[in-house]
Parts: C-alpha cells; structure tokens; sequence
C-alpha cells in the first residue's frame, strides 16, 4: 500500500490532465472551476485505495475514481443552487459566478461525463460499476430531498437525520469504495464488505462534518464555525439538543432557530452552550465513535492483507482523533 497522499497526487494529476476547458467555454469552463476549488478529494482516494487492496494496480481504477469526483461536484453545484449559497470552499459558488442556468447545464454534463468514464472499462465491469453508480445517484437524489423537506417540518426525529444522511452523502462513500473492488475483481462478499465500511465511515463522516461546525477549530475545519447555527440547520446536534435538553432550552433553541439576526455570535454562543448542557455535544462524539467502531468491525469480513486492514483501520480512527 501506498501513502494517501500519494493516492491524491495521483488523482490530480489525471484529473488535470483529462478535465479540459474546451468550447462551448461557458459549458466546461464551470467544470473546470468547481474541480479547482480543492477538497479533501476523499471519495476518489478511496476508490484508488480499495482497487490496491485487492492486489491491483489504483492506476487501473482512475477513470471511476475522476466519475466519483465528477458526480460529488455535479451534486455540489445543484445543492447550491437549491441552497442559494454563494460561496464554495470560501470562493463563488458556480450560479453566482455565473448564473443558475449554467449552474444546471454545467452540472448536468458532469453527470454524463461521469457516466462516459465508466466506457473506459470491459463490458462486465463497466455493467457492475454503470449499475452502482445508478443505485446511488438514486439515492443521493433522494437524501437531498429529505433534506430540503425536513427545513420545512418543525419535528424530525435522530432517526430520520441518520436516514437523510445515509442516503445523501454515506452511500457514495460506499459506492466509491466498491467500485475499486469491482475492478479489481474482488468477490460480491468482500465488495458488500467494502462498501458497508465506506458507507458507516460516511455517515460518522458526516456526523463529525456537524461536530466540527460548532466545535471545530475554523483554520483546520476550513469553514466558517457557527455556519449551521447561522442558517438554522437541524443537525444530529440540535435534534439531538432540542431531545436531551431541559423544558426551558428546548424552548429557547427552539426560538434561536427562528432567528436571522444581522449579528450571529450572541446566537451562536447561545445555541452552542445549549448543546454542551443537554449532553448533545457528547452523544453526538460518542455516535462518531459508534458508526467508525462498526465500520473497523467490518474488516473482519474482507479478505485482504493485515496491513491493508491495518491502513483501513487507521484511517477510520483518524475521525475520531481529530475532534478528541
């Protein structure tokens, strides 16, 4: 096994060497400026990492990692648009550097480019990869759409939160993570094994992703602490506050999270100091800790190298490591 690092250096490079800016330019030059806005690039990592652990080349998996890519971003640029958010990784989002209807088309030929990489591999494999990556486009799309239905509904259970995120960010997680052991011709118990760690790394992954917005520090978090609590977003944290947390703090959170004010800190303090007295800062660590222990519980089941687990594992716990 090689580095991460290593996986990363890789993948840019085929990544600038195959996304060109070609005409018509305001097609493809918002392709090539959501790509260069950085990332931890984790997805397609993973798929390059997988593909090695089954004893074949990561080189051998790049097209499906840059389709991986390509899709994360194609769905980045329609969230933001459905989210009128004017700012990516602290830079124009694409609808506003431009304007929605580039936004859409833009993001529509990132989902066929995609779809287009996968021709690069033999038939049965292209069938395997073309038939997952369908199952969780699906299912993305129906994550986003919890996710904007539960903005507009005053109960949502933890429950329901983990289900949104399963299918909105884990699932690709696990897909990605398939997808370099379907080239690499692993067998269906090892890609279903592969795939349920991808997919309980996403969810602890995304729960974290929440942690950190309130608890993180903002020059390794890379966003704005507090940016959640500014836009009311309900989180694990606040579902899991507004459940845990006295009569009087439910209520007061409650009536945070009706308010825009033009100054957000007073709010944010208040909102954050709710969550450390309910206990939901805790739980919310410990359920992190949770879907990353079963994750590493999955390695059991899959049939590669100790030091190839050894790396997994060590990889899953860095979630943990970094908000302990």
């Amino acid at each position: 096994m090689i580095p991460l690092e290593n996986y990363k250096t890789t993948f840019l490079n085929y990544l600038s060497e195959n996304i060109k800016t070609k005409e018509p330019q305001n097609l493809y030059e918002p392709i090539s400026y959501i790509l260069s806005l950085g990332g931890k690039r984790l997805r397609p990592i993973l798929t390059l990492m997988s593909c090695e652990l089954f004893n074949t080349p990561h080189q051998k998996a790049l097209n499906a990692a840059l389709a991986v890519e390509l899709f994360h971003n194609f769905s980045l640029i329609h969230d933001d648009i459905m989210d009128n958010a004017p700012l990516r990784r602290g830079k124009e989002t694409v609808h506003e550097k431009w304007d929605i209807n580039t936004g859409i088309l833009s993001g529509d030929a990132m989902l066929i480019l995609a779809y287009q990489l996968f021709e690069n591999y033999e038939a049965n494999t292209f069938q395997q990869l073309a038939k997952l990556f369908s199952k969780t486009a699906i299912e993305v799309c129906e994550g986003q759409q919890y996710d904007v239905d539960f903005e507009e509904r005053d109960s949502v259970s933890t429950e329901e939160y983990l289900h949104m995120i399963n299918f909105k960010t884990a699932v690709l997680v696990g897909a990605s993570m398939q997808m370099g052991a379907i080239i690499a011709g692993a067998s269906k118990q090892c890609q279903n094994a592969i795939y349920e760690f991808g997919r309980n790394l996403g969810i602890a992954f995304q729960i974290q992703d929440d942690y950190l917005d309130v608890f993180g520090d903002p020059e390794s978090f890379g966003k704005q602490v507090g940016g959640d609590i500014i836009s009311n977003k309900k989180t694990y944290l606040y579902l899991t506050a507004k459940m845990e947390a006295s009569a009087t703090d439910s209520i007061e959170l409650e009536q945070l999270y009706s308010l825009q004010p033009k100054n957000s800190a007073d709010k944010i303090e208040a909102v954050t100091q709710i969550f450390i007295n309910s206990g939901a800062q805790e739980k919310t660590k410990l359920k992190i800790k949770h879907f990353t222990e079963v994750a590493i519980q999955l390695l059991n089941n899959l049939q590669i190298s100790e030091s190839g687990k050894k790396q997994l594992s060590h990889f899953a716990n860095q979630l943990i490591y970094r908000i302990t």
